[in-house]
């Protein structure tokens, strides 16, 4: 596991006591990508390794959330939770789809106590699908993935975007993405008509334009129903 991981120690932003965490190597290679951005990789599975742990305290969040700036107030929230419990989990360095779906537990339960935007919970959630799909556990893939759907949805009108690097095009993306990948064709639909039938996104974001227009054309393919260029092909 050395070949795509190490550990390295930084200080929890609760406790402020000195954790080791698990970073990974950014020497993977991706095999496939997924419509809702779930990168396969080779041998090893990046999104186990996503959360981080404080092995004293039990805090658990994704390394720029660990990192980032938080609100005194959240840290002071988070710090009475836990001095009533005992969280704190013994350091592993190798992680299997029990400790990834426990890391994530923790991580979305306190992203939750400081009343965290919707955009982030649904990007925890989506993950933890992620780590399902890994599995083959379909059932737990499918709960997860609509609450990521939901919560990017009304993160959509409710949020001001961008939000870092994500504008409010991709997030209707995913959700259309999501939908997809539940089987859930008239929703998606829906979602990717919208970004279809705005011109502007030709322009701004032609990467996520085309990426839209493929799936699209992957669910009208689905669903029976031939694109009019298809149509005047087969007139040729």
């Amino acid at each position: 596991m050395a070949e795509y991981t190490f550990v390295t120690e930084k200080t929890c932003p609760i406790c402020e006591k000195s954790t080791r965490v698990v970073k990974t190597k950014s020497r993977l290679v991706a095999e496939k990508r997924d419509e809702d951005f779930c990168v396969h990789y080779k041998d090893f599975n990046p999104y186990y390794y996503r959360i981080w742990f404080c092995e004293h305290c039990g805090y658990a969040a994704d390394e720029k959330t660990f990192l980032g700036y938080m609100p005194e107030k959240s840290k002071e929230r988070l710090r009475n939770f836990l001095a009533k419990r005992n969280l704190a989990m013994e350091f592993t360095e190798v992680r299997g789809v029990p400790e990834a779906v426990a890391s994530y537990q923790l991580a979305i339960h306190y992203l939750e106590l400081v009343n965290a935007p919707a955009s982030k919970l649904a990007g925890r959630y989506l993950e933890w699908a992620w780590i399902y799909r890994s599995s083959g556990e379909k059932e737990k893939e499918m709960e997860k993935l609509k609450k990521a759907a939901d919560l990017y949805n009304y993160s959509i009108m409710t949020e001001r975007y961008p939000i870092g690097d994500m504008s409010d095009t991709m997030a209707l993306y995913l959700v259309g993405a999501i939908y997809y990948r539940m089987g859930d064709l008239e929703k998606c639909t829906q979602y990717l008509s919208r970004i279809i039938g705005d011109q502007s996104v030709r322009s701004t974001d032609p990467k996520l334009y085309d990426r839209t227009r493929y799936l699209w054309q992957d669910v009208r393919a689905l669903q029976g129903v031939e694109e009019p260029d298809e149509k005047q092909k087969k007139k040729k």
